[in-house]
């Protein structure tokens, strides 16, 4: 009798171990993990003394994961070295800032825009200064490396100009302070905080003049990077973007640290 019940328990254990392999995976909730540079880039992105990530793609990523219902991971990586994190399965999606340029396109794929930009160069408020490869000819220009700003100062200016790279846009901004550099060539959307900030009372945008602006660099947009083959996941993530911005809450958080609506149109 005891025998024929440890059978019966025995049965039921098994029983119950193929339930639960027999569970489909999309019964648990989906896990993201967001990959973004370890570098401040305030507003989009600041992480607090306390580890939390704030800006608005912190918060443009967790409305993505409601959005998806996916439960979100934010994963940090050096910018120089986040698109092999992203190809060697680090984290999913590379949601921080990143132009989408024909280059990228041979290595990684992108979602639709979520947010455009160009460049624009900032300097002292008096300095006099004329936006060509002739005028800015010696001057110092400060850009951060692996960016869109990069590529586009070093194929603009690199010939006459000094062209200083760095590793954060912190850094370019502390050697403009110290007068290390000239003018420095970033995000237009990028240098809100530097010129609100107290340092930073004395310079201002001045512009991008005669200065051609690559359209296959800046006509773009920004988008989250994706592995070639996660094209589920690509569509996905479109659709979910289109239905934030629909929804009104991507003006929201848009306009909560822009004062604007970035969308593409």
């Amino acid at each position: 009798m005891k025998r024929m019940f440890r059978n019966f328990a025995l049965l039921a254990t098994i029983g119950m171990t193929l339930c639960s392999l027999a569970t489909p995976a999309s019964a648990a909730q989906e896990k993201l993990r967001f990959g973004v540079a370890a570098e401040p880039y305030p507003p989009f992105l600041v992480k607090t003394p306390t580890g939390q990530y704030t800006g608005f793609e912190p918060d443009l990523i967790r409305a993505l994961c409601d959005q998806l219902k996916a439960e979100c991971e934010i994963k940090e990586v050096a910018w120089d070295g986040i698109i092999p994190a992203l190809l060697a399965n680090k984290f999913d999606v590379l949601f921080n800032s990143m132009g989408i340029s024909p280059e990228r396109q041979k290595v990684i794929a992108f979602s639709r825009p979520y947010y455009e930009t160009t460049g624009i160069f900032v300097a002292q408020k008096d300095a006099k200064l004329t936006l060509t490869p002739e005028g800015l000819a010696g001057k110092s220009i400060g850009v951060q490396g692996s960016t869109t700003n990069a590529e586009f100062v070093r194929t603009a200016y690199g010939a006459t100009s000094n062209i200083r790279i760095y590793t954060t846009q912190d850094d370019c901004n502390a050697d403009l302070l110290a007068g290390r550099i000239d003018v420095m060539f970033l995000d237009k959307l990028g240098d809100i905080d530097f010129l609100k900030s107290k340092e930073g009372q004395d310079y201002a945008e001045i512009g991008t003049g005669s200065v051609k602006m690559d359209p296959l660099l800046y006509g773009l947009g920004v988008g989250a990077g994706l592995r070639p083959g996660d094209t589920a996941l690509k569509a996905r993530i479109d659709q979910a973007l289109t239905q934030l911005y629909d929804s009104g809450k991507y003006t929201q958080l848009s306009q909560k640290y822009f004062e604007k609506d970035l969308w593409p149109h």
